[in-house]
């Protein structure tokens, strides 16, 4: 998984704060079994957002490294295929149980990466890895077959679906949560028999070989999971063109996403896309009324600062469009004000830290631009606005709320994915949905009401995937996640991810075989 220059491969290594002086390490690709340099033994540095130093080198790997890790792949997804369900679900339940006992140790590794505080890591992210693991290694078993009888005066028979593995899939994995989505994309993916060959986002690449190294010592077959590091222009382009791979599951950046569906058009090549969004968070004022309305005001403000902000807003999930009845907005955006000044901006390492940097410094110099923008366009810095005082290395911002705005200004409308955020008032239902409804993109959404007639209704005329009303990124496996416009393609979760991890053939068998057939009958 990792080697110290000039050192051999460990099988497992303590991680630890890096600092200038300590003994740099090089992450390494995993292919056939094996921890590998990239061919040409080119590295990029993997950057801590919150020092800016240097955690590890990682593989810059290249199109030759990706036929070797396919042809690897390619090999083992002809065993893996022939394996029973009890027999993969054995493996992933071997490698929860092993992340299970390392948890902090990859929740370290994943915080060193991304910079998200320590404590989410350790409570969210791979919690839910383990969950994911477990999750399909179980569902994967009452996976629904369709069966049918088919009943006629010449003919009886029956129909019904088998599923049948894909041969070799591409998993391509974002900075955000990486091994969150990643294990999302490996459980279904093998308990359907097929072969991975995944990239993890350059900027977070260590827990992608971490999660190889426990399928390893679990006793996954040589080539059943392959992990390349490196960019996507080099690594992840040739993966999604290459003429082996029958399915691709990206998560990412709707313009990536967009070459990716392309790409994958011309071979045919089945493809999920979860994309970029911007989603809205919609109070409505009877959610106040009556006994307790100021308590419960304070309780949603609250809650929508953890939607807003929640791993520095960078979660494709977040709200970053606060959408509030007009006449509450006053209450409401003092309470929300309130909260968010209260969320500590600090060391992720640090247990009282509720807000790490972003990803890096180029990303935040992006959001930033959109802060810039807002001001240009008309906006009101409420609370944040920059850098905070107090961080003055690592890529750090303030929560930052924005009023003022038109709702279909560009601040409103572009997807940011920070610490960033834009409130309005709204007079009428009517004028809520068509607020939310502005943008391009369309993955969820979340409505705070008191009225459940109101939550379903809305909830209808609303152009996303998903809806939370009265909550928040609760979440049931079994349901479909996905989104609609230009936040991406197809649905993953549950028997979703399981069929699309797989090949649908139908089987029709003849019960009366003393009838011949009845061609041309039935289409």
């Amino acid at each position: 998984m990792f080697r110290t220059l000039n050192a051999t491969r460990h099988s497992s290594i303590s991680i630890t704060r890096t600092t200038k002086s300590a003994q740099m390490s090089t992450l390494m690709n995993f292919v056939n079994g094996s921890f590998v340099s990239a061919n040409d033994n080119e590295t990029i540095d993997n950057i801590n957002p919150a020092t800016l130093e240097v955690v590890s080198k990682i593989p810059r790997s290249k199109a030759s490294d990706v036929e070797d890790a396919i042809a690897c792949a390619s090999r083992a997804a002809v065993e893996w295929g022939n394996t029973s369900i009890s027999e993969r679900a054995a493996l992933l339940e071997k490698v929860a149980v092993k992340l299970e006992a390392s948890l902090n140790e990859f929740a370290l590794a994943e915080s060193l990466d991304s910079g998200k505080p320590l404590k989410l890591a350790q409570n969210v992210d791979i919690p839910r890895a383990i969950a994911n693991l477990r999750f399909f290694a179980s569902a994967a078993g009452s996976h629904p077959s369709s069966y049918y009888r088919t009943d006629g005066p010449n003919m009886e028979a029956v129909n019904y679906t088998d599923s049948k593995p894909l041969g070799v899939v591409a998993l391509i994995t974002p900075w955000n949560l990486p091994l969150y989505l990643l294990t999302w994309k490996i459980a279904p993916a093998l308990m359907m028999g097929n072969s991975i060959v995944a990239k993890p986002s350059e900027m977070t690449p260590t827990t992608a070989s971490m999660i190889a190294d426990l399928f390893d010592q679990c006793g996954a077959p040589k080539g059943l999971l392959n992990v390349l590091h490196g960019l996507g222009a080099e690594v992840g382009a040739p993966m999604v063109s290459h003429r082996t791979v029958k399915a691709i599951s990206f998560t990412g950046g709707t313009s990536t996403g967009a070459h990716v569906a392309v790409t994958a058009a011309k071979r045919f090549t089945k493809a999920s896309l979860e994309l970029g969004g911007k989603n809205a968070t919609i109070v409505f004022a009877d959610k106040f009324q009556g006994v307790g309305g100021e308590e419960r005001l304070d309780e949603v403000a609250k809650a929508v600062t953890r939607i807003t902000f929640l791993n520095s807003g960078q979660i494709c999930l977040c709200g970053s469009r606060i959408l509030v009845e007009s006449s509450i907005l006053p209450q409401f955006q003092e309470r929300l004000l309130h909260h968010t000044k209260q969320l500590v901006v600090g060391d992720p390492l640090d247990a009282t830290t509720d807000i790490g940097p972003v990803s890096s410094m180029q990303h935040r110099d992006k959001v930033q631009s959109y802060i810039d923008l807002g001001i240009s366009e008309g906006g009101t810095v409420l609370c944040g606005g920059g850098p905070p005082s107090h961080m003055p290395t690592g890529a750090y911002l303030t929560p930052t709320l924005i009023g003022g705005l038109n709702t279909d200004s560009r601040t409103a409308t572009e997807e940011i994915f920070g610490p960033v955020a834009t409130i309005h008032s709204f007079e009428t239902e009517a004028d809520a949905v068509r607020m939310a409804n502005c943008t391009d993109y369309g993955l969820s959404a979340s409505v705070w009401t008191n009225d459940l007639e109101r939550g379903h209704r809305v909830s209808r005329n609303l152009d996303v995937g998903m809806v939370w009303v009265n909550t928040w990124l609760h979440r049931d496996l079994r349901t479909a996640f996905g989104g609609v416009k230009d936040s991406g393609l197809g649905r993953e979760g549950g028997n979703y991810s399981l069929d699309f991890f797989s090949e649908k053939k139908n089987i029709c068998i003849a019960l009366n075989q003393s009838s011949p057939p009845m061609p041309g009958s039935m289409k």
